[in-house]
């Protein structure tokens, strides 16, 4: 794998010493009957070192494609139309992600550097498999070791997890859903990758167990200062967990930030429509819903995609994507009427 400084200088992406991953004007979709469906459309996104990053959005806004994309898991009906994924190897040595073989992103990249929690991942254990043969084989895959020894190391890495060691004989159907989740988890984790890309991972969860895989992954992430890509609906999640959060729509990313900005100060009408959705303790006050409904991505809108929903839409909405601007450091926003009015929105 070589060095690509070139292509991100070709790409005006400016690096920081604390950037893992840079996402450069990426659009991926889906080919489905011969009609592309726009998925993810001109996402740029840098990563930071050691943090906590959201990724929110209700269901259908791409965050799922994101994910799998960024991961540089693009198999048909999903296909890359254009963009770069860097991520950092050594120091300011960057490769890309999209460019790379699969043979190449299995054997160098892929639980070394990079994993990844799908949605629904207890269903991703073979159902034919015992538990430690999963370890196994992930140990014989990635160390090129023979059977006995990856036995020996799905032990040994069992019992680090302080996970019982019946846990190992078992076939994913014997054991609970938390559980799975947990196997899953450990299983992402297994070779230290420095950032974790977790694709609702506690959706299918009780609320005690969802604390316990959260508590898991921030452990891990704390313990070996790790990336963690939590990517979710669940507003009020994301807020207790994130350091930073990346709102979605139809594909684009419309507002970053820190999460308590975002959280307590949401400048789009999308952001905002958000946070009114979460139940707050003592407020009995009926929740407000949007109204309309997500545009068709085989067919997206002109101008800002949130302009039919939007209750301070303008002519230059409906002709014209709005930029992305900094309107303070590291909070942006994508809305033509902040950019034009440079103030707070009425909420």
């Amino acid at each position: 794998m070589k060095c690509i400084d070139s292509l991100i200088s070709s790409n005006n992406v400016s690096v920081n010493a604390n950037d893992v991953l840079l996402i450069c004007d990426l659009q991926a979709g889906y080919d489905v009957k011969g009609r592309y469906v726009d998925a993810v459309s001109n996402v740029s996104l840098k990563i930071y070192e050691n943090e906590v990053i959201g990724i929110a959005g209700e269901s259908g806004c791409g965050k799922s494609t994101f994910a799998k994309t960024i991961y540089g898991y693009t198999e048909p009906p999903l296909k890359v139309i254009k963009g770069r994924v860097f991520l950092r190897e050594v120091a300011n040595k960057y490769i890309d992600i999209l460019a790379l073989e699969r043979h190449v992103l299995r054997d160098n990249i892929w639980w070394r550097k990079i994993s990844y929690i799908p949605q629904n991942s207890q269903n991703v254990l073979n159902p034919t498999m015992r538990i430690k043969d999963h370890f196994a084989e992930m140990f014989k895959i990635v160390l090129k070791i023979k059977e006995k020894e990856a036995y020996k190391y799905a032990q040994e890495y069992i019992d680090m997890l302080g996970l019982p060691r019946e846990v190992l004989n078992a076939y994913p159907h014997q054991l609970s859903g938390g559980m799975r989740q947990r196997v899953t988890i450990a299983l992402a984790t297994i070779f230290n990758p420095k950032i974790i890309i977790a694709d609702e991972p506690t959706s299918a969860l009780d609320v005690v167990n969802q604390k316990i895989a959260l508590k898991m992954l921030k452990t891990y992430q704390e313990k070996h200062q790790s990336t963690l890509i939590l990517i979710s609906h669940d507003m009020e999640l994301l807020a207790t967990i994130t350091d930073r959060l990346a709102i979605m729509y139809a594909g684009k990313i419309v507002e970053i930030g820190a999460t308590e900005k975002v959280s307590e100060e949401p400048l789009h009408q999308y952001t905002i429509a958000l946070m009114n959705s979460v139940p707050k303790i003592g407020d009995r006050s009926l929740r407000k819903g949007l109204s309309g409904q997500p545009p068709d991505l085989s067919n997206p809108p002109p101008g800002c995609r949130f302009h039919p929903r939007c209750p301070f839409a303008m002519d230059i909405c409906r002709r014209e994507e709005p930029p992305m601007i900094e309107v303070e450091k590291n909070r942006f926003v994508a809305c033509w009427q902040y950019f034009a009015e440079r103030k707070t929105f009425a909420r």
